[in-house]
């Protein structure tokens, strides 16, 4: 699993596992103790986390969501050291020691409590996403099975020709 099969939907809470495109939109997967299934329709705005960026100072404008969860993942293993409700200035102090180019205007105190909410959630139901991309085992690549020339007298189908 990557940031490219975990959506979020917007007027719900959580995140959600993409299992598959439907007729009608998309089947989702709550990640929640509950595993609840969603069809989202188009008329529901479903955002893929590999999609989202934070706002920074920087020159590109953004930091891609995945680098900034795998950032808080290296320096704090899960253990943020918030507050169980923290207020809005603790909240922009951890976002600036994560991100110190992080846009403060146009970041709210709200997408940060998200950022941290969703970080929980994917640590717990899908650790492996958080790995960084070099760490990541690479998967084993088969070798292609080779084909075998056709010869003049096979036909479209495979089967050779009784002439």
């Amino acid at each position: 699993m990557n940031f490219k099969d975990l959506a979020t939907v917007a007027g719900k809470p959580g995140l959600f596992k993409v299992l598959k495109p439907s007729r009608t939109g998309v089947i989702l997967e709550s990640m929640d103790a509950k595993k609840t299934k969603l069809v989202a329709g188009m008329s529901q705005r479903v955002s893929i986390l590999s999609d989202i960026s934070i706002y920074t100072l920087t020159e590109e404008g953004a930091e891609p969501l995945e680098s900034v969860m795998q950032k808080i993942e290296a320096e704090f293993q899960g253990d943020l050291g918030l507050d169980a409700n923290p207020d809005e200035a603790e909240l922009r102090a951890f976002m600036k020691h994560i991100l110190p180019e992080v846009d403060e205007a146009r970041v709210y105190t709200s997408d940060i409590k998200k950022l941290i909410t969703w970080y929980k959630l994917i640590r717990e139901q899908a650790p492996e996403v958080l790995q960084k991309s070099e760490e990541k085992k690479p998967e084993e690549v088969k070798p292609a099975k080779e084909k075998e020339p056709k010869t003049a007298k096979e036909t479209k189908s495979g089967k050779k020709s009784e002439k």
